[in-house]
């Protein structure tokens, strides 16, 4: 009994001395420390520098440099194809004669037949109206052209423009005024709010050409003659239109 006893102490003190060893085994691991917490929301916003958004802009008045005349033909049929081959083979003709000219784009315009009716709402024939669309920076090329075509065709308007390159090279002139017109007003603002410069945070450009003036509507009147050419000896003096650029940006006062 004694013997079988002390078999189970020697046991027991074995398992103790395994579980200990096992217990000095394991790695330690540091504790390791938690992250700074971020700065709450209002504190951010009191240490952030204040921003400005401002807007300057530069504009000019300049002279439209593109005239464009827009020359009418009419013709008369007695039904819809023989009235459509009609107007086609007149502004063909009239094309082909323009086409010539330096300096002067020719194109055709709009181009419409329609029914003529009677009293009592039946067809009596029909009609068509054309257009050739005379586009250039020279005037009087123009006006000498609208002239030679006369004989067949009419002036139904004139309207005047500014290009796109005379447009672009204004621009140009005008973004540096307007770029230094924007670092004045960011500076005095600036001053005005107890800093004492600023630094650019984003930039946007704009800029607008304004409308040029409505077509000058001419009536299609006989020559002094009293044929049927009409009279294509007018004016031409264009107008001014408004260019101008604009600079947005938001500035950080510092």
């Amino acid at each position: 009994m004694l013997k079988n006893t002390v078999t189970t102490l020697t046991r027991l003190s074995a398992a103790c001395a395994a579980v200990a060893a096992i217990s000095v085994a394991q790695p330690v691991f540091a504790q390791t420390q938690a992250p700074a917490a971020s700065p709450a929301p209002a504190e951010a916003a009191v240490n952030r520098s204040p921003e400005l958004s401002l807007q300057a802009t530069a504009s000019s008045e300049v002279k439209q440099d593109t005239v464009r005349i827009a020359l009418a033909a009419e013709v008369e049929g007695a039904d819809q194809p023989a009235t459509g081959k009609k107007l086609s083979a007149l502004l063909d003709d009239v094309v082909k004669r323009a086409r010539d000219t330096k300096g002067v784009e020719v194109r055709t315009g709009n181009y419409n037949v329609w029914p003529n009716t009677g009293s009592k709402g039946k067809i009596a024939g029909w009609r068509g109206q054309g257009e050739v669309i005379l586009e250039s920076k020279d005037f009087e090329a123009a006006a000498a052209l609208a002239s030679k075509l006369s004989d067949k065709t009419a002036i139904s308007s004139i309207s005047f423009s500014l290009s796109r390159a005379a447009r672009e090279a204004e621009e140009r002139k005008l973004l540096k005024e307007a770029a230094q017109a924007f670092k004045d007003r960011a500076l005095a603002a600036a001053n005005a709010f107890g800093f004492s410069g600023y630094r650019l945070s984003k930039l946007e450009l704009g800029g607008s050409g304004g409308p040029g003036p409505m077509p000058r509507m001419m009536a299609m009147a006989k020559d002094a003659g009293g044929g049927g050419a009409y009279s294509a000896d007018v004016p031409l003096e264009s107008g001014e239109v408004t260019v101008s650029v604009a600079v947005n940006g938001t500035i950080v006062l510092q």
